[in-house]
């Protein structure tokens, strides 16, 4: 195993698009929310143990979660675990992670991704993140991992590429593209040179610090003055107190949009990010009716199809008459509403806190 690759998981985010089941004390990529018997973070951990040496993954996360990290992921030393004061989106944490590894180890190649993304073709996977790895770690690139549509999707961004290639598989990247309409979703899977981004980027650990320079310099300058300290029991301190400075912003829009040597690897393992509760749905064990039930031990639909059902194992529950709907308990709420109107579940998360205080939130 190359001990020049590394691996930065980003686990910082709240997933209220989950709620109730995902809590701020408890988010999403601590929960087992497919019934697996592991964790989504679990899952990501173990994924990216066949790509490099465990001493080589790092964690990103919200310093509340500190805890939660070293209970489901006992083997990660504490110097593993980076933590952040407050969310500051994407590239931060990125930044904090990427010139922490280069600090350490100039020559390191560098992925980085989310912890609660659902991969079904690990082998797959590893594969795309090899050959990523031995192309970044030679060449001046900011590679993605594009996949290729299944669908016009609305919930994706979108990431255009032209026949500019290198190592026969590396596209050059034309545009990207935030969450479009429908409309224009339909015209990028026609046009056929539009890939999914998956949220999942690779580079060396030189390649991303020059870029930080070149597109986020203020966000350079505060984490290479930190190089000091970092891998010291002074480092916590010092970058709590430097996060502050940094600008919400994501890497996505601060560097990769700017930047004119990123590559997408086209790619097709079997990837879902698991944003909504119709992405669980999706990938779920259904019944002849398309219900979708986790747990089913003590659930009894009558007249009810095409339903997401979680609900505590100990709960009784009769469901009757219900179609194309979301029923989820978790921490004494309950959430009823019509599978086609979950975006609105961020705005339901924000009433309820305003309304009843952040305890149900």
């Amino acid at each position: 195993m190359n001990k020049n690759y590394y691996a930065i998981i980003m686990a910082g985010g709240i997933g209220s698009r989950f709620w109730p089941i995902s809590r701020t004390s408890h988010p999403k990529q601590f929960i087992d929310i497919l019934g697996t018997g592991k964790t989504l973070i679990q899952n990501t951990y173990e994924r990216f143990l066949k790509v490099c040496p465990k001493e080589n993954i790092y964690i990103v996360t919200n310093e509340n979660y500190t805890k939660l990290v070293k209970q489901q992921l006992p083997d990660m030393e504490d110097q593993q675990i980076l933590t952040e004061p407050v969310m500051r989106n994407t590239a931060p944490c990125i930044a904090y992670g990427c010139f922490k590894i280069e600090s350490l180890n100039p020559d390191a190649a560098i992925v980085v991704a989310p912890s609660d993304q659902q991969i079904l073709d690990e082998d797959a996977f590893v594969a795309a993140i090899e050959k990523s790895l031995q192309t970044a770690a030679s060449n001046d690139y900011l590679i993605t991992l594009g996949i290729k549509p299944s669908r016009p999707d609305t919930g994706y961004g979108y990431i255009q590429y032209t026949d500019n290639i290198i190592n026969e598989e590396f596209h050059k990247v034309k545009t990207f593209t935030e969450k479009p309409t429908l409309e224009i979703a339909k015209t990028f899977i026609q046009s056929g040179d539009f890939l999914w981004n998956a949220g999942i980027f690779v580079w060396s650990a030189k390649a991303i610090v020059k870029a930080f320079g070149q597109h986020l310099p203020e966000m350079h300058e505060i984490f290479a003055d930190a190089r000091p300290v970092y891998n010291s029991d002074d480092e916590k301190t010092y970058v709590h107190k430097a996060y502050q400075q940094c600008v919400n912003i994501s890497i996505d829009y601060g560097i990769m949009e700017k930047a004119d040597n990123v590559y997408v690897l086209p790619s097709d393992f079997g990837w879902s990010d698991l944003g909504t509760w119709a992405s669980i749905y999706d990938l779920a064990e259904k019944d002849y009716v398309g219900n979708a039930v986790i747990p089913a031990e003590k659930v009894i639909m009558y007249d009810s199809s095409n339903c997401m059902v979680n609900v505590p194992g100990e709960k009784l529950v009769i469901l009757q008459g219900l179609h194309d709907y979301i029923v989820v308990e978790s921490n004494n709420s309950l959430l009823i509403c019509p599978r086609d109107q979950e975006q609105n579940i961020k705005q339901v998360v924000t009433d309820v806190k305003n309304k009843f205080g952040a305890k149900y939130i």
